[in-house]
């Protein structure tokens, strides 16, 4: 008897504006395989259903992945737990199996695999409605990038997954339906080879507007190189925790023993996609000053907002995302917003100060006490803090801000809304004092005296809805430089490009390179090397989805994370740093606890899962 499959045609969250026609879809009737297929439009929504799973590195990033807050980037009202932010939880170690996850990848991404494997099964040219065998050709190697993204997600956060590699029929023995986990390096050798494959056949852009976030050959080398990275870091190369830990047929799923040449395959791939990447005329994103220099503030502020076809920086996103609630939620309560999406504490102190050293350096400068005697000027053309008021050009601080947020880097300014800032959009200073405007008690307040800047658009405004375009970055160049010289420092750590692409980073954020030359900063050797890398990272990647994966895949978990976290004390209403003082607002307070063990390094297997297929196995520790 013939087989028929029955799907839901998905509406889609995703992507721009001009690529609407093609990927915001409504949803349609169940309809059968070769009603579907013979249809242009449907075929099109098909795959179009495919990659609505891509991740919105904004509100999904925030609430629902939650990768940013489980990492220690951001800092959400922890009074939000009760109205459903069960990242919460998480981030206190409050969570098992059974726990829900609103993404649910392990089921729905591999839905989503099942559906690319259809795809690519039945597609086929439609000559009468001008879909040509070339299109076609293209378009399964799009569902081949997308099942191969799929995995990679899917190892990312669980770390072994069961895997296929056609489409499963469901009258199929239990034997081919009820897999296990197979080993970690199997699964990244699999997604390696398809990756590169795949992008030998995919363009590395598109001349049609619509086309924009479509999967190309730079999107595949970007997935690839980031991959291997990971693959090459601690928690999986060498790591002693896994030893012993197998699947249902008896196979080590985690290598326990170090190898060095996996550092050199992610090496060699994070310089296979720069040299793809710049070849096909990716670039970091500038903006300059009048004088010609480098307007670090305004470069980090609008390479997060520029449009894909102005920014060229851009490697990998969603051409458009929900951003509204991420806008919302961080921006102050007295101006309209849910005021409570902040940050830590550890990510202010990560920032450089403006000379390019680390707080903790004594030759930074860096003064925490007392409050500033004059406003901050420097060359930029930023408007945040009174730049757009005459006489107040390149303003960056007030007169009388906390000395722990003067002279720091640009992208602290642009990440990060600290007590009494100016906030332009209101003509006022922020105040999260309580019982001020921005304030306490109420949970829609920054529980730890700072809100989240970054990726906020500053024409965003919720008591009018307007909510400024803007694309939603998942890859781009300045992370690509960065693995880039992560990976050659393992590998060939001598290598001068090292510094070449870290330093083209700090260029970028107005800050003086490392290295012997001239007014650069000098590192000792390959770990002073390596430590700066990851300085680098945490500040120029923050609340990008991306620190999280660092710091498991560095296996730095229970040194950064199962800890106290500080910020500003909450209940403070004097404007004052005096430590004695517990009306105070100025000083270092706890605001949360949270734990973080062995088992927190991949997310568990739901239970639900092992419930139902009793060939696969808990993840590490999680089953204690």
């Amino acid at each position: 008897m013939k087989k028929k499959y029955y799907i839901y045609l998905l509406p889609l969250l995703l992507l721009c504006n001009s690529c609407e026609k093609f990927l915001d879809k409504s949803p349609e009737d169940l309809l059968t395989l070769d009603l579907v297929f013979s249809d242009k439009t449907r075929t099109e929504d098909w795959l179009a259903g495919i990659y609505s799973s891509i991740p919105d590195p904004y509100w999904g990033f925030a609430m629902e992945i939650g990768y940013d807050p489980l990492s220690d980037d951001m800092a959400p009202s922890t009074g939000w737990e009760q109205f459903g932010w069960t990242v919460i939880s998480k981030q206190t170690g409050n969570w098992n199996p059974t726990s829900s996850w609103s993404p649910n990848y392990w089921t729905r991404l591999q839905q989503r695999v099942r559906s690319a494997y259809i795809f690519m099964s039945r597609v086929k040219p439609n000559i009468a409605q001008k879909l040509t065998e070339e299109d076609v050709e293209i378009m399964r190697n799009e569902a081949r990038f997308l099942v191969a993204y799929y995995y990679w997600l899917l190892t990312e956060t669980y770390g072994v997954v069961p895997f296929n590699d056609k489409i499963v029929p469901s009258d199929a023995a239990d034997e081919e339906l009820m897999q296990g986990q197979i080993p970690f390096d199997r699964m990244i050798d699999w997604i390696d080879k398809e990756l590169k494959d795949v992008s030998t056949k995919l363009p590395a852009s598109y001349n049609i507007p619509s086309k924009y976030g479509r999967a190309t050959s730079i999107m595949c080398l970007a997935v690839r190189a980031r991959m291997l990275l990971f693959a090459a870091s601690p928690l999986v190369n060498g790591n002693p925790d896994y030893k012993g830990f197998k699947n249902n047929k008896q196979e080590d799923l985690y290598n326990n023993v170090y190898d060095q040449q996996k550092w050199v395959r992610a090496q060699n791939a994070c310089k296979e996609l720069i040299d793809a990447a710049h070849a096909a005329g990716h670039k970091l994103y500038y903006e300059y000053n009048s004088d010609g220099s480098i307007d670090p503030f305004m470069s980090y502020q609008n390479m997060m907002f520029a449009k894909g076809n102005e920014n060229n920086e851009i490697l990998f996103a969603r051409p458009s995302i929900p951003s509204y609630e991420y806008d919302k939620h961080a921006q102050p309560r007295g101006t309209g917003g849910n005021g409570g999406m902040g940050v830590t504490q550890s990510l202010v102190d990560a920032f450089f100060m403006k000379n390019g050293r680390s707080i903790n350096d004594p030759a930074s400068g860096y003064v925490e006490k007392g409050f500033s005697a004059q406003p901050e000027v420097r060359n930029t053309k930023w408007l945040e803090s009174q730049g757009d008021q005459a006489g107040k050009k390149g303003q960056v601080t007030l007169e009388g801000t906390w000395n722990m947020y003067c002279n720091r880097e640009a992208r602290f300014y642009v990440s990060v809304l600290y007590n009494r800032a100016w906030f332009r959009r209101e003509g006022r200073t922020t105040r999260f004092m309580q019982q001020e405007w921005d304030g306490g008690p109420t949970p829609d307040a920054p529980q730890n005296g700072y809100l989240l800047r970054k990726k906020v658009h500053p024409a965003f405004d919720p008591r009018t809805g307007a909510n400024p375009y803007r694309p939603g970055i998942l890859y781009r160049l300045a992370e690509a430089y960065l693995n880039y010289a992560e990976a050659l420092n393992e590998a060939d750590p001598n290598n001068p490009e090292i510094f070449t692409y870290l330093n083209l980073v700090r260029q970028r954020a107005g800050l003086p390179g490392y290295g012997p030359g001239a007014g650069q900063i000098l590192l000792a050797g390959q770990s002073d090397v390596r430590e700066a890398i990851r300085r680098e990272r945490r500040v120029e990647l923050n609340n990008e989805g991306l620190r999280w994966s660092d710091i498991r895949r560095w296996k730095i978990g229970e040194a950064v994370l199962d800890a106290n976290f500080y910020g500003m004390n909450f209940n403070g209403s004097k404007l004052s740093d005096d430590e004695n003082d517990p009306q105070a607002f100025f000083k270092r307070t706890v605001y949360q606890r949270r734990r973080f063990s062995k088992k927190n390094y991949w997310f568990p297997v739901p239970q639900s899962e092992i419930d139902k297929n009793l060939n696969l196995v808990q993840n590490p520790f999680w089953s204690n």
